[in-house]
């Protein structure tokens, strides 16, 4: 354990986003010493609380995983009184990560503008559908919406398949935070030298678009459109998934020459690499079916376990294709805390994805799960604001807190 001080400590956020993308910002973000609050309205707690798989804390194990480390209070930000206490918070913070529909803070008085005012220094992620700006800046999304705008949907799947979903409908929203979190640490930065906040501005589908690799610059300048390839990847080949004889599969990924005549030897049919066979990469492109059916003839004669080291006695890039089972039985994730354990006190002990990335001098840690709804009222409203215990039960009488 580390004694140093996390490197976001003295970072406050005021998290008033629901579902997932913003608010796995301030989730990343709280792993690292950020102190995050989270504001749910006192009568509708976020819906991230109900989606997913039920657990015997009432909250879904969704919530437990995604709202950790987060301190939670109730406060409606449509009433007067809660905007103006909103105000007092944004004073004592750093950072506001909302999700709204654009224009919605506008009309509540608790735009960037409006808040900035207050605090000169304040840094806002806005998370959205299609962003801030532009024609379509003002309808509804999710990420599956995203990931199809985007361009991710559309190659995903194979040639006689409709488009199909890249894994997880949610992928959009998780990216969209992950780019949240380097926006906020961008333009806290940014305000320590100016002394001026700014703005994030995220649509759903921007970081999905970012991650096509050359997709863009290639159909702009041959005009290639790229279709469903299944389990294939355009530029290479063998560069798939095989089936093993136990029933399992396995990824190999041979991006070059050199890869492919460390295979063939593998194979035990070096005649493979020859210039004349399928020792050039254009050869195997152009002969695509056939060198995938040679991998699978091999891939198919072996257990698992045995196609795999084999790859790996040859130096040929090769791995399982897990199961979340498959995942909890290799010791790789656990000796790297990519999946670790964390006492819960609803729920006790509980196996979670471990915060990311892996710092040497001052590691992520998850401090608690995703707690109930207005457990730290007392705590932010009479310690932060010296809000009186009589003002705070008269605030809660009225449903502002």
């Amino acid at each position: 354990m580390s004694h140093k001080p996390p490197p976001l400590e003295g970072i406050r956020i005021l998290d008033i986003a629901t579902f997932i993308a913003a608010p796995f910002a301030a989730t990343c973000l709280s792993e690292f010493g950020a102190e995050v609050i989270k504001i749910e309205k006192p009568d509708i707690p976020d819906y991230l609380r109900q989606l997913g798989t039920p657990s015997d804390a009432g909250d879904t194990y969704w919530w437990l995983n995604d709202a950790r480390n987060k301190k939670c209070i109730t406060l409606d930000l449509k009433t007067a009184k809660g905007a103006d206490i909103f105000r007092r918070l944004v004073v004592k913070s750093d950072v506001v990560v909302e999700n709204f529909r654009p224009g919605t803070l506008e009309r509540w008085g608790l735009g960037f503008d409006a808040l900035k005012d207050v605090n000169r220094k304040l840094v806002m992620l806005r998370v959205s559908a299609y962003g801030q700006e532009g024609p379509k800046s003002h309808l509804p999304g999710f990420a599956r919406i995203a990931q199809a705008y985007a361009g991710l949907s559309y190659i995903t799947g194979t040639p006689d398949t409709p488009p199909l979903i890249a894994g997880s409908t949610t992928l959009a929203d998780y990216l969209s935070g992950l780019y949240g979190a380097y926006g906020i640490l961008l333009a806290l930065r940014s305000a320590d030298q100016t002394g001026e906040g700014q703005y994030i501005d995220i649509g759903l589908h921007d970081g999905i678009f970012r991650f096509l690799d050359e997709i863009a610059a290639v159909y702009d300048k041959t005009g290639q459109v790229r279709e469903r390839t299944g389990t294939e990847t355009y530029n290479s080949c063998p560069h798939s998934h095989y089936p093993t004889k136990d029933g399992k599969w396995v990824a190999i990924a041979c991006t070059n020459d050199k890869m492919f005549e460390r295979l063939a030897r593998v194979l035990d049919q070096p005649e493979l690499a020859d210039r004349g066979n399928f020792g050039l990469k254009k050869s195997r492109l152009a002969n695509r079916n056939q060198v995938n059916g040679i991998i699978a003839d091999w891939t198919s004669s072996y257990d698992r376990e045995e196609v795999i080291r084999r790859c790996s006695e040859g130096d040929v890039p090769c791995g399982p294709i897990c199961s979340i089972e498959d995942i909890f039985n290799e010791e790789q994730f656990w000796v790297r805390n990519t999946l670790t354990r964390v006492q819960d006190e609803r729920l006790g002990d509980l196996a979670v994805q471990g915060p990311m990335p892996r710092l040497s001098g001052t590691p992520g840690v998850i401090k608690h799960l995703g707690t109930t709804p207005g457990r730290h009222n007392q705590e932010i409203f009479e310690g932060l604001l010296d809000i009186s215990d009589t003002e705070l039960e008269r605030l809660k009488g009225e449903g502002v807190v």
